[in-house]
Formats: structure tokens, sequence, C-alpha cells
């Protein structure tokens, strides 16, 4: 009789720990479920986001202009969405002139008061973050001319990435 007891007690004992088991692999399957979802959506809103960037991206050719008659029109000191600036200071405000093509306005996908960031200049001396406020003359496409302080030394830079940033 003892032994059947111990059988029994053991028996019982061995279905309790297999229930106790068979909720626990229940529960790390649904685990497991539920984070390969998780881990779906999240590979489709990083493929959708990767999108979006790579349509914003575009490689350009960057120079740079002074607030100047000679490099602007007879109001300089106003850019051609209507800031005005202290031609003195040209430099500190970090404002770019992108060329029609890349222009809203014209078709493009960029807008006046919008910010981009440039990528690519030589050393980085002109990387970061600018915001389009002005326009460059019709004859050039595929362009960003950065906007300096008269004096500033003239420079080119073909290929550089400049980026759409989202507002």
């Amino acid at each position: 009789m003892k032994h059947i007891h111990i059988v029994a007690s053991g028996f019982i004992s061995g279905l309790v720990i297999l229930l106790f088991s068979l909720n626990i692999i229940t529960g790390l399957g649904s685990k497991v479920r539920s984070l390969e979802f998780e881990n779906m959506v999240l590979a489709t809103t990083l493929e959708q986001m990767e999108i979006r960037r790579e349509s914003s991206e575009f490689i350009v050719t960057g120079t740079m202009y002074s607030p100047t008659r000679a490099q602007c029109d007879a109001t300089p000191n106003i850019t051609a969405d209507g800031t005005k600036i202290n031609p003195k200071h040209a430099s500190t405000y970090r404002y770019v002139a992108l060329s029609r093509d890349l222009l809203e306005r014209w078709g493009g996908p960029f807008q006046y008061g919008e910010y981009i960031a440039v990528e690519g200049t030589e050393r980085g001396k002109y990387d970061g973050v600018w915001q389009v406020r002005d326009t460059m003359n019709p004859k050039w496409l595929k362009r960003v001319d950065f906007l300096v302080t008269n004096g500033t030394r003239p420079f080119k830079y073909n290929d550089i990435k400049i980026t759409k940033l989202n507002s």
C-alpha cells in the first residue's frame, strides 16, 4: 500500500509539474508570437522611413554667395522669401538658396522655411542644418548656395548630399 501511495504521489507531482510546464510553454509561445508581430511592424515602419529618407536626399553642387547687389539683386538684404538680414552677419544665419529645380514653386520638393541637412563639404566645414530662404539664378540646376558674409573665400563642393528634414 505504501508503494501505491508513493507512486500516486509521484504521479500527481509529475502531473502538476507537467501542467505548470505546459502553462509556461504556452505563455512563452504567446510572447514569441507577440514579439514576432512587433518585429514585423517595426520592420515595415523602418522600410517606410527608409523610402521617405531616400526620396528626400539629393546629390548637388554646393557653392556660396554673399548678399551684394552683384550677386543678388537691388535688395541684397532681403531673401526671396522676404526675410530681412544684416549683410555684415550673413554667415551667422545658416540660410541657403536652392536652384529652382529643387524649389516647390517650380516643381521641386523644398519650400522656403524648411530645414535641410548638408553632408560632404570639405572637412565638414559647411555640414549641418541650414534653412531654405532664397532662390538661385534660373541658369543653375541641382545646386545649393550657402549665404556667407562678403569677403568669405569662394568655395565649391561637388557631390554633396542635402536631405530634407521633417519639421
